[in-house]
């Protein structure tokens, strides 16, 4: 969504927020032209619009992943856990990041989180370091794999 579009929408948001407020009488519009300004110039400065837009056609796509990949991670963490502390090699990795910083990449850390068996735990200049619960696990292929839908969510190249 470009900015001029987000600023339209956020004006709007706030000329209705205000219009509420008035009762939706006339003869307070000056203070609530002001207002809304205000109201608009505020929030661009404590929530700017974000630098990468959400592609809502890659979503689908993006969930199905993610969650085919819970279900199959909870199962082999369920395992380890039957199997008792034997089975599990917990390690440190390094994963090099391709995603551009700011949301793709914060998005990626906590799907990562949320994915059984991962976590995010240092994120460095282009490099996350993440702790899993066993060395063997694929988890810089599932990472990578998960990188390109994020990439494809945000209309950004790996």
């Amino acid at each position: 969504m470009s900015l001029i579009r987000i600023l339209w929408l956020r004006v709007l948001l706030f000329a209705c927020l205000w219009w509420i407020l008035a009762e939706g009488r006339l003869d307070g519009w000056l203070l609530g032209g002001v207002a809304v300004i205000a109201a608009t110039w505020t929030s661009v400065a404590l929530w700017p619009p974000p630098a990468h837009g959400v592609r809502l056609t890659a979503l689908p796509g993006f969930l199905a992943f993610f969650f085919a990949n819970s279900v199959r991670g909870g199962w082999q963490v369920a395992l380890m856990a039957l199997r008792g502390r034997r089975a599990l090699q917990p390690a440190f990795l390094e994963l090099p990041l391709n995603l551009p910083a700011g949301a793709p990449r914060i998005l990626l850390i906590n799907v990562l989180g949320l994915m059984p068996g991962t976590v995010g735990i240092e994120l460095t200049g282009d490099r996350l370091r993440l702790h899993v619960l066993h060395q063997d696990l694929p988890v810089v292929a599932e990472a990578r794999a998960l990188e390109r839908r994020i990439a494809a969510l945000f209309g950004a190249t790996t």
